[in-house]
């Protein structure tokens, strides 16, 4: 077996997509997010769902984990924590297509759902045309 040479820092990591003749989505799922309410240093808990369609690069689970543990203390609103996660996804393996979604647990009597969505010009354009 090859030497581990993906990071564990926090950076999200990539590796060559081997299909990229195709369209094809890749969801994953962390029921376990938490972060930090910025108002009352409350813990936040919710699920992150990043769907996205791989272009060059394909996200290595592991670093997109610990990533995730990066919000752990961090104080963030929901909508900043999606879109943050969108904007740090796109610039690490520009992807065609990525959909980010957070569902928030209730907390006094409301849950929150967030969602942000990426196309690429160049996906954008194939689909037209």
């Amino acid at each position: 077996m090859a030497e581990n040479t993906f990071r564990t820092d926090g950076t999200i990591d990539s590796f060559e997509n081997a299909h990229q003749e195709r369209d094809y989505e890749i969801t994953f799922t962390a029921p376990e997010f938490t972060s930090v309410c910025p108002m009352t240093g409350q813990p936040d808990y919710g699920t992150i769902t990043l769907t996205y369609i791989p272009d060059e690069r394909c996200i290595e689970l592991r670093s997109f984990k610990f990533y995730l543990q990066g919000f752990r203390n961090r104080g963030i609103f929901y909508e900043d924590v999606v879109n943050q996660v969108l904007t740090d996804v796109v610039e690490a393996v520009a992807p065609r297509v990525a959909t980010v979604t957070g569902e928030f647990n209730t907390r006094g009597g409301i849950s929150a759902k967030v969602s942000a969505d990426y196309e690429s010009l160049e996906w954008m354009a194939d689909a037209e045309g």
